[in-house]
């Protein structure tokens, strides 16, 4: 089999996904995508939006249907996934994968802050666009494509699965931790604190803002044209000055230059001998200054521990130290070398039932988190005698950001890495699921957190911004996956 036979292969079972979440937003009949039937019969997204906009997936369920994704279905697919996959061997990946995806973060803030500099973002949505560009969707969507592709050969079926899986969660973990745990989701909070301003006085307010820059860059560059052009003294004068100059320099034995006993002086050395020698109530005020730093510290670290405590990231956590000690590997999953535990009746291992139960639950987090996605964008909605009255500049810059400029850095970064010997050249599920995920549009956690900050469940201004995202993504995500799959069999 050719390397094109199978870069086509493996980017039509990519697109398949993408046709199940595209089609529910489409108006055209389903045979525009030319995909047979027993496709559409699993159009997850599909389903979550049509109930919902028939009604029969109300608001409060739809939250009930979130919370046992994040609590239940998506601790036990992590479980199931990382355990068998990872070892002392492996472990080490986990690295390069957390430096990826805080990287991946740090450049969709700073185009998102670099966007806000030069378009007008609605008020309520000043700090959002930050969460927005730097929070991406590293859950439902990153792992039914990459199921889907790690099934197919030249990838080594259920082993790549469970591995893509796994990999995807080092993702997962600094998404919840970095959000959540690290106060990332203050931004979307601290959005709707104050009044709001209407549109007309954000853009004159960034006008004026404009005008300033542009002031003070004329003035700099008037400023350094003078320095240049203007009062750049002649060489020649410059020596004549400096000769002058020498001539007048004083003496060493000069009387400006003697030790004398200056009153000032020796004011500041009573002052300096004063404060070497503390009161008691001063010296006990650094104390309590110190242990009240002491407390915060402990106090933000314990709050740190606390908010870790999650389902999701809880599970992550534990399986990854279930994963590399062989001993508590060997209870869940068989063929554990150096081990010697006794086997189940069934000649499995002893809690092997709880690692079955994991891989049954697990397997309805990815359906049922297309189905919460499909319910969550039925939701969203533009009216469209508001469209002429949208922030179009800024909503395009970030749709082209997130899904344009985002895959080319991620894979100019993770190919760089890789030369550097950061990343395994040979190891393909890593450096695919580093490529994939470059490209992701917005998460969709940020609606939930918009409707409950917002104090009215309304996400008008984030609609606007991420349906965009949600559209244009079936083709830049279908470009990201024909390039990596090109650079890894090329």
């Amino acid at each position: 089999m050719s390397s094109t036979i199978v870069i086509g292969h493996l980017l039509w079972i990519s697109v398949q996904p993408l046709i199940r979440l595209q089609a529910s937003f489409s108006k055209l009949p389903l045979r525009f995508f030319h995909v047979r039937y027993h496709f559409f019969r699993f159009l997850c997204v599909g389903c979550g939006f049509g109930i919902t906009k028939a009604g029969l997936l109300p608001a409060t369920a739809a939250r009930g249907l979130g919370q046992i994704i994040i609590n239940v279905t998506t601790p036990n697919l992590m479980f199931s996934t990382i355990v068998p996959s990872f070892d002392s061997s492996n472990i080490a990946e986990l690295g390069p994968l957390v430096i990826v995806a805080l990287i991946y973060m740090l450049i969709g803030i700073t185009l998102s802050w670099i966007i806000k500099q030069f378009f007008w973002v609605p008020h309520r949505f000043r700090h959002g666009i930050l969460v927005a560009g730097g929070w991406a969707n590293t859950a439902d969507i990153p792992i039914s494509v990459t199921l889907s592709i790690m099934a197919s050969a030249p990838f080594n079926g259920t082993d790549d699965e469970n591995l893509a899986v796994g990999y995807i969660a080092c993702f997962l973990l600094v998404f919840y931790v970095t959000l959540f745990s690290l106060g990332g989701h203050r931004c979307v909070m601290m959005d709707f604190d104050g009044p709001d301003l209407e549109n007309d006085q954000v853009k004159e307010r960034l006008q004026t803002k404009h005008a300033k820059t542009l002031s003070r860059l004329a003035a700099g560059f008037v400023r350094l044209r003078r320095i240049f052009f203007f009062n750049h003294p002649p060489i020649k004068e410059i020596h004549s000055e400096d000769s002058q100059n020498g001539g007048e320099k004083e003496s060493p034995h000069s009387p400006s230059t003697s030790v004398q006993s200056d009153p000032l002086l020796s004011d500041e050395a009573q002052k300096v001998s004063a404060t070497t020698s503390l009161p008691g109530s001063i010296a006990g005020h650094v104390a309590v200054t110190h242990a009240h730093w002491s407390f915060k510290f402990v106090s933000l670290a314990l709050e740190f521990l606390r908010s870790l405590m999650n389902p999701p990231s809880l599970a992550i956590i534990l399986s990854f130290i279930i994963a590399v000690i062989p001993p508590l590997k060997a209870l869940f999953v068989p063929g554990v070398p150096g081990t010697h535990i006794p086997s189940a009746p069934d000649g499995q291992p002893p809690l092997s039932l709880f690692m079955k139960t994991a891989q049954f639950i697990g397997g309805a987090s990815v359906p049922m988190g297309l189905i919460a996605l499909g319910s969550a964008l039925a939701r969203l909605s533009i009216p469209r005698n508001q469209w002429s009255s949208l922030p179009l500049g800024a909503i395009g810059s970030l749709a082209i950001g997130r899904l344009v400029v985002m895959p080319v850095l991620g894979i100019i970064i993770c190919q760089q890495f890789t030369h550097i010997g950061l990343i395994d050249s040979s190891n393909n599920v890593l450096r695919f699921v580093c490529f994939f995920l470059s490209g992701a549009p917005t998460a969709t956690a940020q609606v939930y957190l918009t409707q409950v900050y917002s104090g009215t469940g309304n996400a008008e201004h984030l609609s606007a911004f991420l349906i965009p995202q949600y559209i244009i993504m079936f083709i830049s995500m279908t470009a990201t996956n024909y390039v990596t799959l090109h650079i890894l069999f090329g």
